[in-house]
């Protein structure tokens, strides 16, 4: 399987060169999805006991498959959170992956291990934690959250032996974003939130902790605050937060997962204040800091809790103990072992392009924003529902129901054109169905936007 053929050659370059292509090209296809039984009858099976050979495999991907999945980077795809990874950062994953690195240990993969810490020391100093402060590069921010409560919860335990073995309990709001909710049953914890889709305040915060039981009040171990949630944009009270959090002897977690890459713009960065005196942060760097899928990071204010809560014990494991083999084990630090050196690509975009053209890219982000909410605010059929906020645009189109928003989104997807999708948002006590932008690739434009609001018409 492993010989070097000439067959294999010319797949090499066959694919070398769609690589090449689909980074330098600048205007990608948006795909549509067809059916999973449209796709079996036009590939049929590919996965036979003789193989159907890596050529017809690969053109199988390029002119049929591909065609049916939405690109991450295309300036018209606004829907969820969307990505935009530099070429620099594209390309250097493919050399992560033919490096063929495993990045678990020093030991193995040491000097790889050295460039993600200079990205990751790069990332801390936006939230201008205290000295001391470090992270890691995880699968994205469901496993960054995840191994951040891990972490609260087990150092929590350790403050009292009565805590072990004991249903702990934390605290966030319901604009926090879904993971939150479903790690907290992954580590079977409760979760108590406050009725808040906006801004949660230190007073709202207060208010919930004092409406708890005795019982509840002893589980009670972290808040969850967001710096940018993923539905608006909304950042939370972060200093308010910060001050319960402290006050009370809880951990304080801030999941900026989308909203971190915001950090590195001046325009916003004052309404994160408060980040600093978080216990950990997540930032996922291919959202809005143009790595590839997937580059999540989580940092914590003392990573020896997090070490202590992670690191994993195997006699095979042993060797990396030993002195000739110590240094930085990212998999001390957050759920996995077997982990990709997946904060390379982000090394290699800052090093080339310098962390102004990061700042310049993110603030393009937040100006999109603030164009769209402008073409919104004067247009007859639409209105506004929240100012934007980061790069976020919520937005309605009046006298339409939910099933115009489906429909709208299927018609402009089918066409090619774009991929914006409706999300909800609580109006009162109800919860209404509106049309949601978010901006993350720089190379969207106004007339974009533009184009858009017209097919609403």
């Amino acid at each position: 399987m492993h010989n070097i053929d000439i067959d294999l050659i010319e797949m090499t370059l066959d694919v070398m060169k769609y690589a090449i292509n689909r980074i330098t090209h600048t205007d990608p296809v948006l795909g549509k999805p067809k059916k999973e039984e449209e796709l079996k009858k036009i590939v049929g099976d590919t996965v036979t006991p003789k193989g159907v050979g890596g050529e017809y495999a690969f053109k199988l991907f390029r002119d049929e498959l591909v065609k049916n999945t939405v690109p991450i980077d295309h300036p018209r795809n606004l829907a969820f959170v969307p990505a935009a990874p530099t070429r620099a950062a594209i390309m250097f994953d493919l050399v992560t992956s033919a490096s063929s690195i495993h990045g678990a240990y020093w030991m193995e993969g040491a000097g790889a291990i050295f460039c993600e810490n200079e990205a990751m020391r790069w990332l801390v100093s936006l939230t201008e934690m205290p000295e001391g402060a470090f992270g890691v590069f995880t699968s994205g921010g469901t496993a960054a959250n995840l191994s951040a409560l891990v972490t609260a919860r087990e150092t929590w335990r350790d403050k009292s032996p009565e805590h072990i073995g004991q249903r702990g309990l934390i605290i966030t709001s319901i604009g926090a974003h879904s993971s939150i909710k479903s790690m907290a049953k992954v580590i079977d914890v409760d979760v108590v939130l406050v009725e808040t889709e906006d801004v949660l305040f230190k007073a709202a915060l207060e208010q919930k902790i004092a409406s708890l039981s005795t019982k509840d009040r002893d589980r009670l171990f972290a808040v969850i605050g967001t710096g940018g949630t993923t539905n608006a944009g909304i950042i939370d009270d972060l200093s308010g937060i910060a001050d319960v959090c402290e006050k009370e002897d809880l951990w304080f977690h801030i999941d900026a997962a989308y909203g971190g890459g915001a950090l590195a713009a001046d325009s916003v960065r004052h309404l994160f204040k408060g980040i600093e005196r978080a216990d950990s942060v997540t930032i996922d760097p291919h959202k809005w800091l143009f790595s590839p899928y997937d580059c999540g990071a989580v940092i914590y204010k003392q990573p020896d809790l997090a070490k202590k809560a992670h690191t994993q014990e195997g006699s095979y494991l042993e060797i990396f103990k030993d002195e000739g083999a110590r240094g930085f084990n990212p998999s001390d630090y957050q759920i996995q072992l077997t982990r990709r050196v997946r904060g390379l690509p982000l090394w290699f975009s800052l090093a080339m392009h310098g962390t102004d053209r990061y700042k310049q890219a993110v603030e393009r982000g937040i100006e999109l924003a603030q164009i769209a909410g402008k073409l919104i605010t004067e247009h007859p059929n639409l209105e506004l529902v929240r100012a934007p906020s980061l790069s976020c645009v919520l937005y309605r189109r009046k006298g339409w129901d939910p099933e115009d928003y489906k429909e709208w989104t299927y018609k402009n997807h089918s066409a090619g054109f774009a991929l914006v999708t409706p999300t909800k948002w609580r109006n009162g006590e109800a919860y209404e169905t509106v049309s949601r932008f978010c901006f993350i690739n720089p190379d969207t434009t106004e007339e974009d936007i533009k184009a858009i609001l017209k097919t609403m018409e």
